[in-house]
């Protein structure tokens, strides 16, 4: 199990963030829509450091599939076959109200675009007309003046983020990975999250080898009573604002917290953040974060994800030390099975 953290630094103290965080042993770094633009760090950290890159997740309906094919193709030539392409769908009212882009019929459209982005790099690979004509997308022009030829390292995969049971599905049946969202629960991945991948792999006639399972875990990590206070703090942030948007109220009714969902998305529309994050009590957040000094944080990853992804993906929204994070990932490589 290959372990991922999260790059996130202001663009020009990137690259040192980046060798920063290579040395605490961690195999791949990733950043998400953010403060920040979601690629430009990768290309900075792919420069900086012999890491695996990839967006965790880029928007992807507001970016057309001819940008995200470069966009990707660049990066696996600059990393020398080192990235990932993870594209995701987000909510409604962020892709219409702060993109100003299109939202309707999220799996459709998704589905459309990996195939899109695959029509233009078999152009690019293969030398094959372009000619993708779907529902919401239509690529059918590619002069050579475009055309950058095939990428060394071969094309880069394309993984999916997925929570809910169509974009799971569509993810176990076209992409190349799957990101399983990280606002889940040792009770929700075990029930939901990794049955619908089994079945998605059945229904699709695919090998489990043919499909890269990115696990995910928001981490509140300390080695002392402050830097635990510290780290609950944003986890608990972190917590009210994923449970208060629809999409994510499964796993809260899993934990037996459904009726928290409502006033959570009523303080999210009213702008009451700091409201949200003191609703979110102890049991809901140990049901959903990985809590305790390193050793403790490093055994519940093994129990909610060891033997079931191939990759784990962790981030600390109340920030975590180098140093405690250089002891996880030491801690998780120790239990792992072989």
């Amino acid at each position: 199990m290959l372990i991922d953290t999260l790059l996130l630094a202001p663009p020009a103290q990137v690259p040192a963030r980046a060798e920063a965080l290579a040395a605490t042993g961690v195999d791949g770094l990733f950043t998400f829509e953010g403060p920040h633009d979601v690629f430009l760090p990768l290309a900075l950290a792919a420069a900086a450091t012999d890491a695996f890159v990839y967006s965790n997740i880029a928007v992807a309906f507001p970016r057309s599939p001819v940008h995200l094919a470069h966009t990707a193709w660049d990066l696996q030539a600059l990393s020398g076959g080192r990235a990932a392409l993870g594209l995701g769908t987000q909510v409604r009212a962020h892709v219409e109200r702060r993109y100003g882009a299109t939202w309707s019929h999220p799996a459709s459209r998704m589905r459309e675009w990996i195939g899109a982005i695959r029509a233009v790099w078999d152009a690019w690979e293969e030398g094959r007309p372009l000619d993708y004509v779907g529902r919401f997308t239509s690529h059918t022009l590619m002069t050579p003046a475009f055309d950058p030829g095939p990428v060394e390292g071969g094309r880069p995969p394309i993984w999916i983020g997925a929570l809910g049971l169509r974009m799971t599905e569509l993810a176990v049946a076209e992409a190349d990975g799957l990101l399983v969202h990280p606002f889940t629960s040792d009770r929700h991945a075990a029930e939901t999250t990794f049955p619908r991948i089994a079945q998605g792999l059945a229904d699709a006639g695919r090998d489990r080898a043919e499909l890269t399972v990115v696990g995910q875990a928001i981490l509140a990590c300390g080695r002392d009573a402050e830097e635990q206070r510290t780290a609950d703090e944003g986890a608990r942030w972190l917590v009210g604002f994923y449970g208060s948007t629809p999409a994510y109220e499964p796993v809260m009714a899993t934990e037996g917290r459904a009726d928290l969902h409502p006033e959570l998305r009523r303080l999210s529309r009213e702008g009451r953040w700091d409201e949200m994050a003191a609703l979110v009590d102890d049991d809901l957040l140990d049901a959903v974060v990985v809590r305790g000094d390193p050793d403790r944080v490093a055994a519940r990853l093994l129990e909610r994800a060891g033997g079931r992804v191939d990759r784990l993906a962790v981030y600390a929204p109340g920030g975590i030390a180098d140093e405690a994070l250089a002891a996880v990932v030491a801690g998780v490589r120790a239990g792992a099975p072989a």
